[in-house]
């Protein structure tokens, strides 16, 4: 028996979404109320879910570990330790397992295990509309930016750009998850020292683009993958956002691409500020030959004349902020830090 296409969508409740998507796209979520999902507490089950590159078993026992010493039980995507080549899993499988979690009572939070390469490729298999009935913190980074930034434009909920299951849960980086995600708390981020008994890291150093202050909604991640998605009908209206992304593994020429693939797409020129946290080995393999990567912010950035600085607790490091995407905050770029102007979360 023929098995088309749209009835596989039908089998997996997506045919009438994916028939809309355009018209979901051109009203975009600013046209709605934004939704904050509800905040967590001790003894909540958090969904797992890998929509990227594959993982193994041992990734996920550690990850069992990291959610009890939170207080926090699991439930396991079906598909997590699927794998396609270098994905985890088909791209259909991978969808079915985050519209699964979204859809699951049961389930008061996703959290994704880790990034890589894939998101993008899911995007149109994501079931926006019932995430916007189901609304629940997604929190990740790194690849994971385009499917914050698509179910935040799409479904008009804040999401999460902070650490995947598998980063290094350290004091820094549960504080923000803890301030934030369950608490409640408008928090002020800022770099400071972090000492535990396996990494020590000394203090981020800002760099000022562009003195001042500025209001805004937090919006951005990876920078990569966000000038992968531009054009495309997932990303959110910029105008008047404070955008913040960081990289990882890009020589300096590419960030200069990259940058400018967002200039000449219109993004830069409607944002009211500017945050590059850290790119993590973004070293030019010639340094007497490139422009160094504070060069290129300063030709792309200043410009602008906007708030803007260099160098945010953002990235591919072990100490994290937890930044809610679509949130309202107020950044400082003369002391290099984020105020929150209002809670991320609902009381549950």
């Amino acid at each position: 028996m023929k098995f088309d296409r749209r009835q596989l969508l039908q089998a997996l409740g997506l045919a009438a979404f994916t028939s809309q998507l355009p018209k979901i796209a051109q009203a975009n979520s600013f046209s709605q109320p934004i939704l904050k999902p509800s905040s967590l507490k001790v003894g909540d089950t958090i969904g797992l879910v890998n929509p990227a590159s594959f993982i193994t078993s041992e990734d996920v026992e550690e990850v069992k570990q990291t959610l009890k010493n939170l207080g926090l039980n699991y439930k396991l995507g079906t598909h997590i330790l699927d794998r396609y080549g270098y994905l985890a899993g088909r791209d259909i499988d991978r969808a079915a397992d985050i519209n699964t979690m979204f859809a699951d009572s049961s389930v008061k939070a996703i959290l994704t295990l880790r990034g890589g390469w894939g998101c993008n490729r899911i995007l149109p298999l994501i079931n926006y509309q019932l995430i916007r009935k189901n609304p629940k913190i997604i929190i990740g980074y790194s690849d994971i930016t385009s499917l914050l930034l698509a179910i935040y434009a799409l479904s008009g909920i804040v999401t999460f750009h902070g650490p995947v299951a598998t980063s290094t849960w350290n004091q820094f980086t549960i504080d923000y998850v803890q301030r934030i995600l369950f608490n409640r708390e408008a928090v002020t981020m800022q770099n400071s020292a972090f000492i535990d008994e396996k990494i020590t890291s000394l203090p981020l150093r800002v760099e000022t683009i562009t003195p001042g202050k500025a209001r805004g909604k937090l919006v951005g991640g990876n920078l990569s993958v966000l000038s992968a998605m531009v054009g495309s009908a997932y990303l959110p209206n910029w105008q008047n956002t404070i955008l913040f992304i960081e990289e990882i593994g890009e020589e300096v020429y590419r960030v200069d691409r990259m940058l400018t693939q967002l200039k000449i797409a219109g993004i830069l020129d409607r944002i009211s500020g500017f945050i590059f946290g850290q790119c993590t080995r973004c070293n030019p393999e010639q340094p007497e030959k490139s422009l160094t990567l504070i060069q290129v912010l300063q030709d792309h950035i200043q410009p602008l004349k906007i708030p803007a600085w260099y160098g945010a607790a953002i990235g591919h490091i072990p100490n994290k902020f937890t930044l809610p995407i679509g949130i309202e905050v107020e950044i400082d770029a003369n002391n290099g830090t984020i105020k929150m102007l209002e809670s991320a979360t609902e009381t549950t």
